[in-house]
């Protein structure tokens, strides 16, 4: 076969694969074609430039096969493409599982649909074919289309009935775009049907949430919809003139001005109180934990009323860090929060900070000259350890084959007391760790690289049956859960996590489950403190050199999912004797 032969051939299979598994990432689809992630990755770009799929972080999104796509439609879809898609990648953080949203036909908006496919039990309410189909691919979802009439290009508008029907509603958030935005003439639209529906949803909503990319700014069309003050958060893109950027600082939006890489968050109102712009370095947007870290200090942000935040991604990259903290210095920040996991590069990203004259905020990773807050990383680690100890005393008689440790070297000394305080905990217990039956493995702090050590180590102990994994975090344990469920050799293993994020919260839910338990670092509550935390330092307040956040073991028996106290029986051994 041609190697153009074979370049064809496999982008067929990967376009069948996105169309079985929606949502499936870079690293899987590596290792079902059985190439590497950088031609996956190039594959993708090739199509996506075809146009036969829309590129998303970590993978892509079909955009053919759908009979309702219109020509019109898609014809607008690449119309301010990447803005739109920026847009729709950062709004879509407003939506949790459970949610009941409101979302209009535009195409902004449907550019959401990528983003919320690890929803799940969403209530849609919308009048967008498309997005609706998109949607409804998840089962768990409940999908309303509002009735109404299709125009010749086949754009979907809703009629009176539905508007009617809406009034019986309540809607969480309401996601809309619009043809054109002035704040004084508002949110306006070109077909009066269409006005009158988003008019509807605005009524039955708590919040609205407006998409609107940079080119829609300063024109207005025929019907207005909607005054700048019924919408509560607005999101554009960076191409938005620093002009505009001013006048609606006199509003009381909430504005979101989404990069290519980062995101910035003005909150404008309440004048009289001094605004601080706070930048946050974030570990990484492919993990849950991180990503919640960042919904966490985004909520607190905007509750404090006057911190406009400036996000970035350091993608668990040195390099990636370095350049962020160079952007951050040259906007003069008031304040850094900087999670990263190099401890290589703390000392380079703080002479950064300290040149510049802003003040930082270390989490989970410590650097010097940082005021520290996160885990207490031997106490978190202690509680897993003991937990690991009770479970092998009472199911394996205190015996195991092998103890592998996913560790993450980077991290440094202080992390890895995590990893020491599972050790600790571990032998507390059962006395006794012959060092010949301890593995070390390098996790990557991800699931994908924690799966691929693991899977190796597991075809090296063929005739091991009870086999012992602490772990860094719980991407490690997920890794190590997987590759056991790929060898089949579920059984043959027992797991700790540490971080108790929201993958193996649903792990522990599963009867019988091979993670145990996780130490849990409630990541969704580290805005809570992040903020006050920086508040003070930029009042001159005295601060602590080091804030921990709280701990709690939870295990994986059913009747304790929900997080116990540190220190109680039922914290370190419900389900265990």
């Amino acid at each position: 076969m041609s190697k153009s032969s074979t370049t064809f051939e496999r982008r067929k299979r990967l376009l069948a694969l996105l169309y079985e598994n929606p949502g499936i990432r870079v690293p899987k689809i590596a290792q079902r074609l059985e190439v590497s992630e950088g031609t996956v990755r190039n594959d993708l770009n090739a199509l996506a430039t075809d146009g036969q799929l829309e590129r998303v972080r970590g993978g892509g999104t079909l955009t053919e096969d759908y009979p309702a796509y219109s020509a019109a439609f898609a014809k607008r879809l690449r119309i301010q493409q990447s803005a739109k898609q920026r847009i729709a990648r950062w709004a879509a953080e407003l939506v949790d599982n459970g949610d009941t949203i409101a979302l209009d036909a535009s195409t902004t908006v449907y550019r959401m649909a990528p983003f919320l496919q690890d929803r799940r039990n969403l209530t849609v309410v919308t009048n967008g074919i498309e997005i609706g189909r998109k949607l409804a691919q998840n089962p768990s979802n409940t999908i309303m289309l509002l009735g109404g009439v299709l125009r010749p290009d086949g754009t979907p508008v809703s009629d009176l009935v539905s508007a009617s029907f809406l009034k019986d509603l309540h809607i969480k958030t309401a996601f809309v775009s619009c043809a054109g935005f002035t704040p004084e003439a508002g949110f306006t639209e070109r077909d009066m049907r269409e006005a009158q529906l988003k008019t509807g949803m605005l009524a039955v909503a708590n919040s609205v949430v407006a998409l609107v990319d940079s080119s829609k700014f300063g024109k207005t069309s025929l019907v207005p919809f909607a005054r700048t003050d019924q919408v509560a958060h607005l999101f554009t893109d960076s191409d938005l003139s620093p002009a505009w950027l001013k006048r609606l600082q006199q509003t009381c939006l909430v504005l979101t001005i989404c990069d290519e890489n980062s995101v910035s968050d003005f909150t404008p109102c309440a004048q009289e109180i001094r605004h601080y712009r706070i930048g946050f370095a974030n570990l990484g947007e492919n993990m849950p934990f991180p990503v919640d870290v960042r919904r966490s200090v985004e909520r607190a942000a905007q509750a404090a009323g006057n911190i406009d935040l400036v996000v970035a991604d350091n993608q668990l990259s040195r390099e990636t860090a370095l350049k962020v903290a160079d952007r951050f210095a040259a906007q003069k920040l008031d304040l850094v929060i900087e999670y990263q996991i190099d401890e290589r590069a703390g000392s380079q990203i703080m002479n950064k900070f300290r040149q510049a004259g802003i003040p930082v905020i270390a989490v989970d990773i410590p650097m010097v000259g940082a005021t520290y807050f996160g885990v207490d990383h031997y106490r978190a680690g202690h509680m897993a350890g003991v937990a690991l100890g009770r479970w092998i005393k009472s199911k394996w008689q205190g015996r195991f084959d092998q103890l592998i440790v996913l560790e993450e070297p980077r991290a440094g000394a202080l992390p890895a007391a995590r990893i020491q305080g599972q050790l600790d905990g571990l032998v507390s217990v059962i006395e006794h760790l012959p060092a010949d039956k301890r593995l070390n493995l390098n996790s990557g702090n991800t699931s994908e690289v924690s799966e691929a050590a693991m899977l190796e180590a597991l075809r090296h102990l063929p005739s091991a049956r009870r086999i012992a994994v602490i772990c860094f975090n719980d991407d490690a344990a997920i890794g190590a859960l997987t590759a056991a469920r790929r060898l089949q050799r579920e059984e043959d293993v027992v797991i700790v996590g540490q971080g108790a994020d929201r993958r193996v919260r649903d792990e522990l839910r599963r009867p019988a489950s091979r993670i145990i338990g996780s130490t849990a670092y409630e990541p969704e509550r580290y805005g809570e403190k992040l903020i006050p935390l920086a508040l003070k330092i930029l009042h001159g307040e005295p601060v602590p050199p080091a804030v921990y956040s709280e701990h709690t073991f939870v295990p994986a028996a059913p009747e304790a999912v929900e997080l116990q106290p540190a220190g109680t029986a039922a914290a370190v051994s419900a389900g265990y004797v």
